[in-house]
C-alpha cells in the first residue's frame, strides 16, 4: 500500500522547498515527492497523512554519538576542566557496566534520537554489538563502529587480531539498516602501525571507517610535540611513543589511515593544508560543535569546511560531554557558533540552508550513504521526518528552513519515519516500550561509580 505524507511545506533538500507539499511511500523506499496534487494525481488510492502545519524533510543523520555512554549523562561534569581525567573517569565507569548495562544504555539512545528526528547514526562504540542490538530494537539505521585502542607499537598485530575477531562476530548482527565499521580510536590512542593495520584490513573488507582527530589540545601537543598529558601518561606506563611531529591529519595521511575516506570526527585543531588534506583524500567529518565547547577544547572551522566544499555532517557526540542528543539544536550551535567565530563577511555567514544540508544529505555524504539516503529523491530509502512549524516560538513563519533551524527543536518533531516504518508518532514511540528502558537505566545508574 502506498502511504502519502503531506504537510504545509516540504524540503527535500536536494531541491527546493515545497509549499503543501507531499512524499509518497511505498514499502522502504520513496515512490514521489512533489507539489501535494500532483502526488494525489499520481497516487490516488493512496492512504493519506496530513501532517498539517509543519515542513516534510529527510530523517536528520548524527554523524558522531556513543550510544553506550548514554547512561553517563550528566556524570562527568566535574571532570571537564581536565580532558585527561575526563577520559580515565569514562573509561573506569563504563568497565563496570556489563553488556546488558550497555545495551540498555544504547537503547535510551537510540530512543532520545528517535524522538529528535534522527533517522540515522554513525555511532562509535567499545561494544559495538551491544549498540548493534539497540538500532535494531529501535528501529534506526545506523553504522556502529567498533572500536580499536593500542598505543604501543609491540601489540599492534595482536590488537588487530582481536579487532577482527570483534567484526567476525558484527558481520552476523549486520542488517540492511545496520552495518558495522571500525574505528581506529584517535591518533593518541592507537600507534602508527595499528593505524596501517587497521587501514589494510578496512579496505580489504570494505568496512567504513571513523576516528577521533584533532579533537583537543592535548592531542595536539602529544602529535605535534611529544609533550602534555596524554605523553606523561604514555611514560608512566612505560610506552615508547614516536612523535610524529606533525598535526594529527597529516600523521593520519602518512600512515595510510585517510586512504579509506573515513569519517574524522570533531577537527578542531585543523589548518588550511589539512582541510585541503581531507578534501583530496574525500574523507568526511562529523562536526560536534556543543561537545567542542563543552568540553572546552574549541571551535572546528565549520564555516571553511563549507568553503572548501569537504564533506561533513553534524554529530552531538555522547551525552557524556554535550548532555542531549537534539539535531536542530546541534545544527543551530553550529551554525551561530560559526557566525561568531568564523573570520567571514556578513555576505558569507553560515546560511541556515547550509546548516540544514550538513545534518542531512552532508552527513549521508560524510558517511558514504548518500545513495540511499539523505534527501527527499525518488527512490531513495523512505527516512522522513516531520517537524511542526506551528509552535508559538515559531510564529510567525516566513521562511520554513529559518524557523526549523533558528526556531525549533527536538521537542517540535511530530514523525520520524525510517525505511517507511513509523518509530516515533506525535510523543509514542512505536517499537519499544520506553518506560521499562527508563527504569532499567535509574537502576544502572546507582550501581556506577563515583
Amino acid at each position: 500500500m502506498t502511504t502519502l505524507y503531506c504537510a504545509r511545506w516540504m524540503a527535500p533538500i536536494s531541491s527546493s522547498v515545497v509549499e503543501h507539499g507531499a512524499v509518497a511511500v511505498e514499502g522502504a523506499r520513496i515512490a514521489g515527492a512533489g507539489p501535494r496534487d500532483q502526488i494525489l494525481a499520481r497516487f490516488p488510492a493512496a492512504r493519506l497523512v496530513d501532517l498539517g502545519d509543519a515542513i516534510l524533510l529527510p530523517g536528520l543523520i548524527n554523524a558522531h554519538s556513543h550510544l553506550e555512554l548514554t547512561v553517563m549523562r550528566g556524570f562527568l561534569e566535574e571532570e571537564e576542566h581536565d580532558f585527561f581525567a575526563w577520559l580515565l573517569k569514562l573509561t573506569f565507569a563504563r568497565l563496570a557496566l556489563t553488556s546488558e548495562d550497555l545495551r540498555t544504555s544504547a537503547t535510551l539512545g537510540a530512543l532520545e534520537a528517535a524522538r529528535a528526528g534522527v533517522t540515522c547514526v554513525a555511532d562509535a562504540s567499545d561494544s559495538a554489538k551491544e549498540s548493534m542490538a539497540a538500532l535494531r530494537e529501535v528501529g534506526l539505521r545506523g553504522i556502529v563502529y567498533q572500536e580499536s585502542f593500542g598505543p604501543d607499537a609491540k601489540l599492534a598485530t595482536e590488537n588487530v587480531k582481536k579487532l577482527k575477531d570483534k567484526v567476525g562476530a558484527l558481520r552476523d548482527c549486520e542488517t540492511e539498516l545496520v552495518r558495522a565499521g571500525v574505528s581506529p580510536h584517535s591518533p593518541y590512542t592507537v600507534s602508527g602501525p595499528q593505524l596501517e593495520l587497521i587501514s589494510e584490513f578496512a579496505l580489504q573488507e570494505h568496512l567504513p571507517v571513523m576516528i577521533h582527530a584533532a579533537e583537543s589540545q592535548a592531542e595536539h601537543l602529544l602529535i605535534q610535540e611529544g609533550r602534555g598529558a596524554f605523553a606523561d601518561a604514555l611514560r608512566l606506563r612505560g610506552i615508547e611513543w614516536r612523535t610524529p611531529g606533525s598535526s594529527s591529519i597529516q600523521h593520519l595521511a602518512r600512515h595510510g589511515a585517510l586512504e579509506t575516506k573515513p569519517l574524522l570526527a570533531h577537527c578542531i585543531t585543523v589548518d588550511d593544508a589539512d582541510i585541503a588534506t581531507i578534501k583530496e583524500k574525500q574523507a568526511g567529518i562529523a562536526h560536534c560543535p556543543k561537545s567542542n565547547a563543552k568540553l572546552g577544547h574549541g571551535h572546528a572551522p565549520f564555516e571553511k569546511f563549507l568553503e572548501q566544499g569537504v564533506k561533513v555532517g553534524v554529530g552531538s557526540d555522547s551525552v557524556a560531554s554535550n548532555n542531549i542528543c537534539d539535531l536542530l539544536e546541534e545544527t543551530r550551535f553550529a551554525t551561530l557558533m560559526a557566525r561568531a567565530l568564523g573570520k567571514i563577511s556578513r555576505r558569507e555567514l553560515v546560511t541556515a540552508e547550509a546548516a540544514l544540508f550538513s545534518a542531512t544529505l552532508g552527513g549521508a555524504q560524510a558517511l558514504g550513504i548518500d545513495k540511499e539516503t539523505g534527501s527527499i529523491t525518488e527512490g531513495l530509502q523512505a527516512d522522513l521526518t516531520a517537524v511542526r512549524l506551528d509552535g508559538a516560538h515559531q510564529q510567525p513563519v516566513r521562511d520554513p528552513i529559518a524557523a526549523l533551524v533558528f526556531c525549533s527543536s527536538a521537542s517540535d518533531v511530530r514523525l520520524t519515519l525510517v525505511a517507511g516504518k513509523e518509530i516515533y508518532r506525535d510523543g509514542q514511540i512505536t517499537t519499544v516500550e520506553e518506560e521499562a528502558v527508563r527504569t532499567r537505566i535509574d537502576k544502572i545508574k546507582t550501581r556506577m561509580p563515583g
